[in-house]
């Protein structure tokens, strides 16, 4: 009889953290019940993260609340549970990018007060940009006497990188949290609490310079250090190469 209790017992507790886990990653329905109806039933959240037709529209609708609630209707891209850990300690990251999202979002220089948007020119050399296959990569021979520079030229290509520096100030866990909702490629997070969101064909994760339009409140201040990743050997100031850096032939200054 007492054993029977025991599997009862555990059978209910592994239900139960069945359900939390389940839970943990749908939508927040007493938060977002409202503001869901709402976009709703003006059909502003009326498409799928594929086409993203509505992905600014729906932000839009959604306001402030659109990284809790953007699970309810099914426009939160989805984050990689085996992505390094060590990664989303750190301070800068990479993510989930969902270029179609971001680039929609970032459209408008303002993002109603929300964000900031600078974008820059980035030169990458094309044949290792393109190439997926060693034989996609051109080689050509040279003599010393020949002039290079054409050569070179041709086989550069510009991309501008975008980068949104988010108004507010913010813990590193949900600067990460809003980038990814946002659908950049990754993110810098700056000690003094300003969030940096990352375009998909940027190099170095963005400007190494905290840009946030009210953040830091008080210029003095740094954040609170209680908000940095506990063990110092996570810490990643963004001094390593980032997803486009192998390719990068030379970067703009900022």
């Amino acid at each position: 009889m007492t054993d029977q209790k025991i599997f009862t017992v555990l059978v209910f507790t592994s239900l139960a953290l069945i359900l939390f886990a389940h839970y943990s990653y749908t939508c927040n329905e007493m938060v977002c019940a409202s503001v869901v109806s709402k976009c709703m039933l003006t059909q502003s959240c009326k498409c799928d993260l594929k086409n993203c037709s509505c992905c600014k529209e729906c932000y839009t609708c959604l306001s402030y609340l659109y990284s809790e609630c953007c699970s309810c209707v099914e426009m939160c891209p989805k984050p990689n549970d085996t992505r390094n850990a060590l990664s989303k300690e750190s301070h800068v990251g990479d993510l989930d990018g969902l270029n179609q999202l971001f680039n929609a979002l970032t459209e408008d220089s303002e993002g109603e007060e929300k964000w900031t948007i600078f974008t820059f020119p980035v030169d990458f050399d094309s044949a290792l940009y393109g190439a997926k296959l060693d034989k996609d990569v051109k080689y050509f021979m040279h003599s010393t006497d020949q002039d290079l520079d054409s050569k070179f030229k041709d086989n550069i290509l510009t991309l501008n990188c975008t980068v949104a520096y988010l108004t507010q100030c913010m813990s590193w866990n949900k600067c990460k949290e809003s980038c990814q909702s946002m659908g950049a490629t990754s993110y810098r997070w700056f000690h003094d609490g300003c969030c940096q969101c990352v375009g998909q064909t940027c190099i170095n994760y963005g400007i190494n310079e905290s840009r946030c339009y009210a953040c830091p409140e008080n210029k003095n201040d740094n954040f609170d250090l209680d908000d940095l990743p506990n063990n110092e050997d996570e810490l990643d100031y963004g001094e390593g190469m980032g997803p486009l850096d192998s390719a990068a032939i030379e970067n703009t200054n900022i």
